[in-house]
């Protein structure tokens, strides 16, 4: 297949790219290498790819409409698989508006040169922040997702409600993934895995929000690309998906098994739960596993001993 994959210099996109290219497949990579995080690490993330003679890398913006309407005519994808968004639920607090143009204006975009190009199959990169801050676990995609609590929940529940529009309107093909907190090779340096780790590496203190008994469903990223694959290959109709690990981590025990993965003794600085953040996320992964034979393998504990293996090659 012919897959253009927005957002491809990223942690997930990355990841995905190589192993859509390890498949057969022939990909297009668009991305804006934003400053959210440094643009060299992006460039590094593709180092693979870019010597793959089936895969081609464009600069360029999603909001780009003349940039999106003529990789369409010149790449004609089969599929497209949008990852790229402006992420995290605190800074989108601080920057709302920038967050709703990119991931609501630039999901539109995408939505309507597929209309216009004839390119009927979608695959969304949704979030498990559209569930809000929810006491009823696990989450269930037929839950009610109208309450987010974060501009960037907002966003990717407003994306969701964008593709059924164009599914419905004008027959496009899409599933909507929802996400759950994944770390693996490449995370985002900001994130909570990767920023534990480089900090406690340094022996340098680690800020916590709340008491440590938040807890997350994190999922390595093997087991997230897995089901973008597993959702390509059999993308059809409109089709909302939890990709999750289905198991939970206190903060708590995120940090001791960090620390555990580095051999070391973390120091810790505690600070109130902060605005947006949730106090639990855990996905029912039912539907995912009964219609995209999804499998997640990864446990915790072998997954922090990869990712500190991975931080440590890095130099």
């Amino acid at each position: 297949m012919r897959i253009l994959v927005t957002g491809a210099a990223g942690f997930i996109g990355s990841n995905l790219t190589d192993a859509l290219l390890a498949g057969g497949h022939t990909i297009l990579g668009l991305d804006n290498f934003n400053d959210f995080y440094d643009p060299a690490l992006k460039a590094r993330n593709l180092t693979a790819a870019q010597a793959h003679p089936a895969f081609e890398l464009v600069r360029g913006d999603i909001l780009d409409r003349a940039l999106v309407a003529s990789i369409f005519d010149r790449f004609r994808p089969d599929v497209v698989v949008h990852l790229a968004a402006w992420a995290g639920v605190r800074p989108s607090i601080d920057r709302p508006a920038l967050y709703q143009q990119v991931n609501i204006e630039g999901t539109t975009t995408l939505l309507e040169q597929c209309r216009s190009s004839g390119v009927d199959r979608f695959v969304f990169a949704s979030s498990s922040s559209v569930y809000g801050d929810r006491e009823q676990v696990p989450f269930r995609e037929t839950d009610r997702v109208d309450e987010p609590i974060s501009p960037y929940a907002a966003t990717k529940a407003a994306g969701e409600l964008l593709c059924y529009t164009w599914h419905h309107l004008f027959g496009l093909h899409a599933h909507c993934l929802r996400f759950f907190t994944v770390y693996g090779p490449r995370q985002r340096p900001e994130m909570a895995v990767h920023r534990f780790t480089r900090l406690m590496a340094r022996g340098q203190p680690i800020t916590v929000y709340g008491d440590g008994s938040s807890s997350r469903d994190y999922t390595y990223v093997d087991d997230i690309v897995a089901g973008v694959v597993a959702s390509i290959e059999r993308v059809q109709g409109y089709r909302i998906y939890n990709l999750g690990e289905s198991m939970t981590t206190t903060l708590s025990e995120l940090v001791d098994g960090i620390a555990a993965a580095l051999g070391v003794t973390p120091h810790i600085e505690r600070l109130p739960l902060q605005p947006g953040d949730v106090t639990r996320t855990f996905a029912d992964v039912a539907r995912a596993r009964a219609e995209l034979d999804y499998d997640p393998q990864m446990g915790m504990a072998e997954g922090l001993r990869r990712f500190v293996a991975w931080y440590r090659a890095q130099g």
